[in-house]
């Protein structure tokens, strides 16, 4: 396993100065030494703002956009590889509009929306993510730049992972993102059973992460910052060793998406959810079909689906993250899919993403041909969608609060 990213949180005023940024920079430098030291590969060194509507006033398009820029600049001179700006604002509906701009004028700053929080869905905000994908869709011919946007469902602050990461304190802090899908391949290869499997990575994810938190918690004291926790998602890389799919079948599912990978994946997340250790995030199983080579394969021969994806993150996952569509997908398509997903996150009471990838010229079934070494080359998914109508194509709040439990 390796650690995906150490994330410094932090408040900047505006205008955005190289000053802010200095210390938490000879922190996260300290930081990442100390966690390699002890054996840890830390692939990136990230930072993550209070959302950009609370720091950036007044709020204008043209101050909004100065911004993304000003402070992407600042943090990869001070040796941050990327930086998230936060989440537009339900509160603030014209955040959202501002959202394209900030992506065209940037290559290294990822951004979100929120669409629902606590009990409450915002139709407004949830359309307006979904005009944000649409448009960010045609930034690059690749539709690359909805890489670097989510709408965000239910998300707490503190996650390490972009692009839902932002902050909500005054003082700054850190936590950390592990890339741990292997170590759920590796414990369904040695087992003899699911429940020997299950113990195996539940000792391996708390052996890790309970390393991980001394470090932390160490270097924490020693500069003086607040550390929020680990958020032990078992995240892949494109490689079959690497690959959450990969460990379902392993675990005996015949093929990713057919039936039994329900239960593989609440066993999965079952076994994280037995490890101590202190939790920043989301701790489940992320589902990428571009970032997963076993994912990717299984969705590129159409046996693994998008209602499939959505079906596991009711159990397990984060949400529906790089998932690579038609690029005629329409705004109201996309927005029906987002419902969706808000709607589990509300009902279950967890946090979800969505991070949706149209891809313009192309329809169900095209290759996709992305060049990126994080990226998995699939298909194009089919997206089984239209436009809403009736009360949902309204535009007030969906009240919707958490199944209570049978007593």
């Amino acid at each position: 396993m390796k650690i995906r990213s150490l994330t410094v949180f932090f408040a900047p005023r505006y205008p955005p100065k190289a000053g802010q940024l200095a210390p938490l920079a000879k922190f996260a430098a300290a930081g990442k030494a100390a966690f390699e030291a002890a054996g840890y590969e830390v692939q990136t060194l990230r930072l993550a703002t209070t959302p950009f509507p609370r720091w950036v006033k007044p709020l204008t398009q043209s101050r909004a956009v100065e911004a993304a820029v000003g402070i992407e600049t600042l943090a990869i001179e001070a040796g941050f590889g990327y930086v998230s700006l936060g989440p537009a604002l339900p509160e603030i509906p014209e955040s959202y509009s501002f959202v394209p701009d900030m992506l065209t004028a940037t290559k290294n700053a990822f951004l979100s929306g929120v669409i629902a929080e606590k009990t409450s869905i915002n139709l407004q905000a949830l359309r307006s993510c979904a005009d944000i994908i649409q448009k960010a869709s045609l930034l690059e011919a690749s539709g690359f730049a909805n890489l670097r946007f989510a709408a965000l469902a239910n998300v707490p602050a503190g996650s390490p992972f972009f692009p839902a990461a932002f902050h909500a304190a005054a003082g700054p802090s850190f936590a950390i993102a592990t890339q741990a899908a292997d170590l759920a391949v590796t414990a369904f290869e040695q087992a003899g059973s699911v429940a020997q499997g299950s113990r195996i990575l539940t000792q391996s994810i708390q052996q890790h992460a309970q390393a991980l938190a001394r470090i932390a918690r160490r270097i924490a004291k020693t500069n003086r910052i607040s550390f929020g926790g680990i958020d032990f998602s078992l995240a892949p890389f494109p490689e079959e060793s690497e690959s959450l799919g990969t460990a379902f079948e392993r675990m005996g599912v015949p093929v990713v998406g057919l039936q039994g990978s329900l239960a593989a994946a609440a066993i999965l997340t079952q076994a994280i959810e037995a490890a101590r250790f202190p939790r920043a995030g989301f701790n489940g199983l992320l589902l990428p079909p571009l970032e997963d080579a076993t994912l990717a394969k299984r969705a590129a021969e159409g046996v693994l689906t998008i209602s499939d994806l959505l079906m596991y993150s009711a159990v397990c996952g984060t949400g529906l993250d790089t998932v690579p569509l038609a690029g005629a997908t329409s705004t109201e398509q996309l927005a029906a899919l987002l419902l969706d997903l808000a709607a589990l996150a509300l009902r279950l009471d967890k946090p979800l993403t969505a991070r949706l990838m149209p891809i313009p010229g192309k329809v169900a079934g095209d290759e996709t041909d992305f060049d990126f070494p994080f990226f998995a080359n699939s298909r194009v998914m089919a997206l089984k969608s239209a436009a809403l109508t009736g009360a949902f194509a309204l535009s007030e709040d969906i009240l919707l609060s958490p199944r209570k439990k049978n007593r």
